[in-house]
């Protein structure tokens, strides 16, 4: 990206900076120069700030037919320089300025989401010809029926059907889950997996467009563009506030000079004060001085808030749905215990040696697990894919793998007690490593996900806040019954597709006023989008991070914070708009009976506009 076409799409910050550099430049004059001087930087300021927020101001006016608040905004700090007091117009644009670049911010980021998540699928596919050729295509140019050659550690193009006997696939992208699926011929294929195993052929069975990937990419369009019941309010707020101001102040002007007799310069003089103290300045500094400290305190606790109406969504949720793999779970298969019948010390350098050849996740933990011991030179070794390792070591021979490839052949089948422990652990969700000797069975090693160390904590802190935890996965029923129990959850939804998952929320919807959602994989990336109040782990994928509304950086326990300092700035939000419209009361009223003048109505307006200030600046050292 150029330097030129950088600055372009970040005007709006760009020029929000420049307004608080002459602002700060303005204020130090005060002290030292005249005010003239002090005014042009604050007038430059104005203009530098004030320039985007006139001109979608007017924009709206004459293409929507909607009044916003920027033009009121122009127009009350307009007022408030013919008054002169340029300093205070000039701060108000910047306050509304930094409001409007958060919101730029926020949108750019939904834009990247959707560009990342569309460049997970390859551009280009390679089609067998008719004549067992390849060609490589652009997968626009691929139709339902083509079959196509995916080698090994490519990814799937197309979602299609398996024509070779067998293979292995990383579909983490789609289920969440780490262990790879194994296939066999006839199984359905999704685009954006990752083939493990050998050079495979799949035929296509849907078109670009129609694909998993694809629909995985319009549901996160379609729920970012859905307007939430808080914006919609405010949008309506805005347009009645600005036409009631706009409508007063004229009319406020021909009544005091008709009906209560006072001359033009001073029915213009009291015109002046009333669109000052008006103006939404303190209305403005009531929300956005408090959201944006809660931001601020929230980063610092390890978390990013993307918005300060999402800031204020979390207090209404009443439900949370948690992805299992990667957010309850470490999402990183451990080896949790093993059971040795043989040499225990052989055993351990055998598995060191063997899964030292695989970069499957089950393999690594147990080469983790046994790493105190040093690996032996093997004789032989074959890759058995699907099902696991042979290999063959001073005249013995060795099987390490599945259950059905390992223990098909024994010779000393599991003994009743064994055999118990062997379905309780498999009951659990567990998945068990087998390794025999010579056809004898000499050790099960126990595989799992292990649960974050605050996910227990985690659960429990919501439910005493009345809120609902709920556990969505793309895992099996078994194993997911298995963890909600241990972490104390008793609403569990398994087998969930990415579809399935943001069609789960959309219900969850129906039942609960506000569902949030917690998740950090790309299938994830629906359901976040689509629900009130996402959340995503800051270890997760990019498309998660990008669609979620908000990033834990560090544990779990950060949520129910997040709800608490999210009620915390409510409540101080309300304590300062009724607070600034009494004063706004106070001092119309006063103005109707010409008790104050303009330095004090704008001193008064200032004042309550600093205090408002002040009480949001409390949530910095929120606990």
């Amino acid at each position: 990206m150029t330097l030129v076409s950088s600055i372009k799409q970040h005007l709006h910050i760009l020029t929000t900076g420049i307004c608080l550099l002459f602002i700060l430049i303005g204020i130090a004059l005060l002290q030292t120069t005249s005010d003239s001087t002090a005014a042009m930087f604050f007038i430059i300021a104005f203009a530098i700030g004030g320039y985007q927020s006139a001109k979608e101001g007017i924009t709206e006016l004459l293409v929507d037919k909607h009044l916003s608040v920027d033009l009121l905004m122009i127009l009350a700090a307009i007022g408030s320089g013919i008054i002169g007091y340029w300093m205070e117009g000039a701060l108000l644009i910047f306050i509304f300025s930094l409001s409007s670049t958060l919101e730029e911010l926020a949108m750019e980021k939904s834009r990247n989401a959707i560009a990342a998540l569309m460049n997970l699928t390859p551009p280009t596919a390679r089609k067998i010809e008719a004549d067992g050729k390849i060609s490589v295509l652009e997968t626009d140019a691929i139709h339902i029926g083509d079959l196509l050659q995916v080698r090994k550690g490519d990814t799937v193009p197309m979602d299609g059907t398996l024509l070779s006997p067998h293979s292995v696939f990383d579909e983490s992208m789609i289920t969440g889950e780490p262990l790879p699926a194994e296939k066999t011929e006839g199984a359905a294929v999704t685009g954006g997996t990752i083939n493990q195993g050998p050079t495979i052929t799949i035929q296509v069975t849907a078109e670009k467009g129609d694909a998993l990937f694809d629909k995985i990419v319009q549901m996160v369009e379609n729920a970012q563009e859905s307007k939430s019941k808080t914006a919609t309010f405010i949008e309506n707020m805005e347009d009645s506030y600005v036409k009631a101001v706009l409508l007063i102040v004229p009319l406020f002007i021909l009544f005091v000079h008709f009906a209560l007799g006072w001359d033009w310069l001073t029915a213009f003089y009291r015109g002046m004060i009333l669109l000052t103290i008006a103006s939404p300045c303190a209305l403005v500094a009531s929300s956005s001085p408090a959201t944006l400290s809660a931001i601020s305190r929230a980063a610092r606790k390890g978390m990013i808030i993307k918005g300060g109406n999402i800031a204020d969504r979390i207090a209404n949720l009443e439900a949370i749905v948690f992805d299992k793999t990667g957010t309850l779970t470490l999402g990183k298969p451990q080896v949790t215990n093993a059971i040795y019948l043989g040499d225990q010390q052989v055993i351990k350098q055998l598995v060191q040696a063997v899964e030292k050849q695989s970069s499957h996740p089950i393999a690594q933990a147990l080469l983790a697990y046994t790493v105190d011991s040093s690996a032996i030179p093997l004789d032989t070794i074959q890759d058995i894919t699907g099902n696991g390792f042979t290999a063959s070591y001073q005249g013995d021979f060795w099987k390490i793998g599945k259950k059905d490839f390992v223990g098909k052949d024994l010779i000393n089948p599991p003994s009743d007690e064994l055999a118990q422990t062997i379905h309780d652990a498999e009951s659990s969700g567990k998945t068990l490593v087998y390794v025999s000797q010579n056809d004898r069975l000499v050790a099960i090693f126990l595989v799992e996900d292990g649960l974050k160390p605050e996910s227990k904590t985690l659960v429990a802190q919501l439910k005493e806040m009345g809120v609902t935890p709920i556990l969505l996965t793309g895992d099996q029923e078994k194993t997911a019954r298995y963890v909600a129990e241990q972490l104390g959850i008793e609403r569990v939804i398994a087998n969930c597709l990415p579809t399935d998952k943001a069609s789960v929320i959309q219900s969850l919807q129906k039942e609960f006023s506000s569902v949030g959602m917690v998740g950090d994989g790309i299938n994830d990336a629906p359901a976040l989008a689509q629900a009130d109040v996402s959340y995503a782990m800051g270890s997760g994928t990019d498309i998660a991070i990008e669609s979620a509304d908000i990033v834990l950086m560090e544990d779990l326990t950060r949520i129910p914070y997040s709800i608490r300092l999210s009620k915390k700035m409510r409540n101080i939000i309300k304590q300062n708009i009724v607070f600034a419209l009494s004063v706004i009361a106070i001092l119309i009223l006063s103005n109707l009976f010409q008790s104050i003048n303009l330095p004090l109505g704008v001193v008064g307006h200032e004042g309550s506009t600093i205090l408002v200030i002040l009480n949001g600046l409390r949530l910095l050292y929120f606990k």
